[in-house]
């Protein structure tokens, strides 16, 4: 709470967490969150001793009132949310060796009226096993080894069909509506019950700029869990999926067992 802060003081956080949410209410004066996750001792040997980006993606509540936030990088500062921002996801990287902060600047007002500063945060990288999002290719179609690992490694894995595609223009973001015909995997219930007998329905979102549209037949759907939602990364026709993966498969290159039928 500001309520305890001196005007014009800057308190002193850190952000060791991979994950987590601040809220500041009645914000006076400055808060400097030291992003300080912890990075495992290996993770500066991975690809031949070049060390990983780390990602942070910050989301503002929809009622984020009295501050600014920037972004602390070896002394510089940049806006990333300004007082009453869209509620859309800003995401930046850097090197583990370089200095980054978050600076929660209190905004002056005439009044004391209630005012919070409150948004989610969410680290990245290959060290914790997810990829950045949003990424830039983000929209292009997938290649054969992208499939075969997605399949693997995604946080859920959904066969079936679009029922709807709807764009949302103020958060950027498309949403495709999906009838699931089998649940391979799900870290957390995405998709529930609510469709067609025995049809478990979801959402699964992507980059509004994809320009994704429905179409018929069957997909095979993986993905990232973002913020709690399910977003999108390889979705290959299921047939086309059954030809690489039995190719894969009578080659030994397949990275992991997959149930086909």
């Amino acid at each position: 709470s500001g309520l305890s802060q001196e005007a014009g003081s800057v308190e002193q956080l850190s952000l060791h967490c991979a994950e987590g949410s601040l809220e500041w209410l009645y914000p006076t004066g400055a808060l400097r969150l030291r992003l300080a996750p912890r990075l495992p001792p290996t993770s500066a040997a991975v690809r031949g001793g070049s060390p990983p980006h780390v990602t942070a993606c910050i989301k503002p509540t929809g009622t984020f009132r009295g501050a600014q936030l920037y972004l602390e990088r070896e002394g510089v500062l940049e806006l990333l949310l300004p007082e009453a921002p869209r509620p859309r996801a800003r995401c930046f990287s850097w090197l583990p060796q370089e200095k980054v902060a978050l600076f929660l600047q209190a905004t002056p007002h005439p009044d004391i009226s209630r005012r919070i500063a409150a948004f989610r945060y969410e680290l990245r990288g290959d060290w914790l096993g997810r990829p950045a999002l949003p990424a830039e290719g983000a929209c292009r179609p997938c290649n054969d080894t992208e499939i075969l690992m997605a399949i693997c490694t995604s946080d859920f894995v959904i066969r079936g069909s679009i029922r709807s595609v709807s764009n949302d223009a103020e958060l950027q973001e498309s949403i495709i509506g999906v009838s699931a015909t089998r649940i391979h995997r799900q870290k957390f219930p995405l998709f529930q019950a609510g469709g067609r007998p025995g049809r478990p329905v979801g959402n699964i979102r992507t980059p509004l700029r994809c320009g994704v549209k429905p179409g018929p037949g069957t997909f095979l759907f993986t993905g990232w869990l973002h913020f709690g939602e399910a977003w999108l990364s390889c979705a290959p026709r299921y047939r086309d999926f059954q030809r690489i993966y039995e190719g894969a498969q009578r080659t030994r290159q397949n990275p992991c067992e997959f149930p086909v039928d």
